[in-house]
């Protein structure tokens, strides 16, 4: 029956182990922050406020467009 790794005794692998759950759970935690940033609409609008300008006066420019070019074929 094997111990684990070679020349280790089991308290070093207990502290390895120790140190790398306090490492997943630090990842955790920034991952954690990061995800929240990301999915924060409000952050998301201020940070993009002029692509978000540029979009709906696109977006707007389409609608007027389509609309006026209906009014040209129902008069016709």
């Amino acid at each position: 029956m094997t111990n684990g790794a070679p020349g280790r005794s089991p308290a070093e692998i207990r502290r390895d182990i120790e140190v790398r759950r306090r490492q997943l759970g630090s990842s955790v935690d920034a991952l954690r922050h990061r995800v929240n940033e990301l999915t924060d609409w409000r952050r998301q609008a201020e940070e993009h406020k002029q692509q978000l300008m540029v979009g709906a006066a696109a977006v707007g420019f389409l609608i007027g467009a389509r609309a006026m070019l209906r009014r040209r074929r129902n008069r016709g």
